[in-house]
C-alpha cells in the first residue's frame, strides 16, 4: 500500500488538531503525519491531514483560504472570545435591531487589521500566548492584516433573553480569527460578543463534501489516505509534464527551463508520478520540494 497522501477529516468537537494527528498516526501505522492548519477544540469541520511524503505539501495547505459557518452570541464577552472561556462581561443585547447587527459586521469585511484573541497559539518570545494568559499574564498581541472576502449574516435569533445569536458565513485568508470577528462585532455594538459554534467548511479546494469522519477512517485502517500524493498535488497545483531527461534532472534537485507557469506548480514524470513542486525565478524552474521517491 502507498500510504503517502492527504486525508480531509471532519474533525469532531472536543478534540485538538494534535489529537486528530495522534489518532491518524495510530490508524495509518506511521509517525509521519501532520495537519494543514489548526482548529480549536470547540470547532468542527475540515482538517487536512498529510501522511508520509504528503506532509511536505502541508506548508501550501496552511496558507490556503478558509471558509466557515459560525454563531456569534451578542450580549456576553468571554476571556477566550469563545464558549470555552469564562464569561467576563454581560450587557443586555435584546434591544439591538437587526439592521444595527448587520451593520456591525460590515467593517469586518475586506482587508482589515485584526488583533488576534489573546488566548491563541501565537508565540510570544517562544511561548504560546494562551499559556501566558493562563499563567496570569496580561497579553496584548499586535494587529495582523487579514482578508475577509465574504461575511454574510444568514440568521439572527433571539431565543434566549438578553442575548442575540447571529449565524454568519465567512470566507477569509489564512490567519483570520473568527473568534476575533465575534469579539469585534460585540465591541462595536457595545454589548460584547463571543463565538458559540464554529465549523470549517473548506480549506482551499478541500471541502466538507469529501471529508471523512474518524469513525469511517477507523473502519478503513490502515488504508486511511483518501487523496494519494500524486492525485492531491494534481488537484491542488497547476501541472507540468516533464520528459524523461527533465525528470532525471529534477529528481536530483537540478533546475529546468521555465515554461511560464505561475508557480508554485507540480511537475510529473512520464510515468505519471509526482517529482517536485517547482517555482520559476531568475530564468530557471527550480524545485521548492522534491517528492520523487529516493
Amino acid at each position: 500500500m502507498n500510504g503517502d497522501g492527504l486525508i480531509v477529516v471532519d474533525k469532531p468537537g472536543g478534540m485538538t488538531s494534535h489529537d486528530v494527528v495522534a489518532r491518524i498516526r495510530r490508524l495509518a501505522r506511521t509517525r509521519r503525519v501532520g495537519h494543514g492548519g489548526t482548529l480549536d477544540p470547540m470547532a468542527t469541520g475540515v482538517l487536512v491531514i498529510g501522511v508520509g511524503r504528503a506532509t511536505r505539501l502541508l506548508t501550501y495547505v496552511i496558507g490556503a483560504g478558509k471558509s466557515y459557518t459560525a454563531t456569534v452570541r451578542l450580549g456576553q464577552s468571554t476571556v477566550t472570545d469563545d464558549a470555552e472561556g469564562d464569561v467576563i462581561g454581560t450587557t443586555p443585547a435584546g434591544a439591538l435591531t437587526d439592521a444595527a447587527i448587520r451593520a456591525a459586521f460590515v467593517p469586518l469585511t475586506g482587508e482589515i487589521d485584526q488583533v488576534p484573541s489573546a488566548v491563541s497559539a501565537i508565540k510570544i518570545n517562544g511561548e504560546r500566548a494562551y499559556k501566558r494568559v493562563r499563567d496570569g499574564e496580561q497579553v496584548e498581541l499586535p494587529a495582523r492584516r487579514v482578508t475577509v472576502s465574504r461575511l454574510d449574516v444568514s440568521a439572527i435569533r433571539r431565543d434566549t433573553p438578553d442575548v442575540v445569536d447571529v449565524d454568519i458565513d465567512v470566507d477569509c485568508s489564512s490567519g483570520t480569527y473568527i473568534r476575533a470577528l465575534a469579539r469585534d462585532a460585540g465591541l462595536a455594538l457595545g454589548v460584547g460578543g463571543h463565538l458559540t459554534a464554529l465549523r470549517r467548511t473548506a480549506v482551499g479546494s478541500f471541502t466538507l463534501a469529501e471529508s471523512a469522519t474518524l469513525a469511517t477512517l477507523e473502519q478503513r485502517a490502515p488504508e486511511v489516505v483518501t487523496l494519494p500524493l500524486d492525485t492531491a498535488a494534481d488537484r491542488y497545483f497547476s501541472r507540468r509534464q516533464a520528459s524523461a531527461d527533465e525528470a532525471k534532472v529534477l529528481s536530483h534537485g537540478g533546475p529546468l527551463d521555465p515554461v511560464g507557469i505561475a508557480g508554485p506548480y507540480a511537475v510529473f514524470g512520464p510515468d505519471g508520478g509526482l517529482i517536485a513542486i517547482v517555482s520559476e525565478r531568475d530564468g530557471r524552474a527550480r524545485a521548492e520540494i522534491v517528492l520523487a521517491p529516493a
